[in-house]
Order: C-alpha cells, then structure tokens, then sequence
C-alpha cells in the first residue's frame, strides 16, 4: 500500500539516463499483468533518442514531459492477438499500473501520458508501426527529486454503491 499511496507522476526529469535494464525490469512488470487467455496484448516502444522524442512530442500538448524525460515507452494494443477489446485494453490498464509501480521501486519517475490519443493514428504513422498495433499511452521515465508527495482521495464510502 505504500508504494500505492507514495507514487505520483513526474512532470520534469533531470538529465541523468535510465540504465537499459532498469528499463527492461519495467517492462519485464508490464508484461506479467493478467491477461484474458494468456493472450498478453501489449506491445512496446522505446523511444529514447531526441529527434525521435521531440517528434513524438509534437503530438500532444504535454510534449515538453516527453522532451525533458530520458525515455518514453508508447504502450500498444497488438489488435492480431486481441480476443475481447474491452478485457484486453483493462489488461493493458493492468501492465502500465505494473510498470509504474516498477518504476517507483526502482526510484524512477513516471508520468502515464493519455492526452496523446488524441492523435493516435498520427503518432502510430510517424512511428511508421504495423496497423495491428493501436496506441494505448505513453509513459515517460526519469530521475527527479519529487518523487514523494500528497495525494488525495475522496473517502471509501463515497465509491461504493449502495
């Protein structure tokens, strides 16, 4: 529960890098949320270079955390494997939720990036990817100094139907 509570999203990253296996440990979480079947619908990018990520940017108006991050993962549907569209895109739900909590245990900053959609076919064109592959987030990694902060929660009782 506490890396639960503890973790926020990170808007601005040092320029300090994300070693390649910290990546991959984050990636390694992702892929071990459940799945309907097993299918494991997900599908990554790693975008770490700065003409590729000051592209990416240009799709959204958060494209300055894409910018300032040293990585970016675009998270996506592999629609060739898909069995139910609404229990696959809550696995990929599943498999971010694990790469942000991967992250944080690793002091790794995150920001799920979900504004972006917006121009999904556009993004999945400048990616030049597989039209099975349909744009889910994109999430941004990085070192940062605010890792910890206050959150807020509405009471239990507020979300529980009676």
């Amino acid at each position: 529960m506490q890396i639960i509570k503890k973790r926020r999203s990170i808007r601005r990253y040092s320029d300090k890098p994300v070693l390649k296996e910290d990546i991959q440990a984050i990636i390694e979480a992702g892929i071990w949320a459940p799945s309907g079947l097993n299918n494991q619908p997900w599908r990554f990018k790693i975008v770490a270079n700065k003409k590729q990520k000051d592209g990416l940017a240009q799709f959204t108006k958060y494209g300055h955390i894409i910018k300032s991050a040293p990585i970016s993962v675009c998270i996506f549907l592999d629609k060739s494997v898909m069995y139910n569209r609404d229990k696959d895109i809550m696995a990929i739900g599943a498999c971010i939720q694990n790469m942000l909590l991967q992250a944080y245990e690793l002091n790794i900053g995150t920001c799920w990036l979900g504004e972006i959609l917006n121009q999904r076919e556009a993004v999945e064109k400048y990616l030049e990817l597989n039209t099975d592959y349909e744009l889910m987030a994109v999430i941004t990694f990085g070192y940062s100094d605010k890792m910890d902060g206050q959150g807020s929660r509405k009471k239990i009782e507020s979300f529980i139907i009676k």
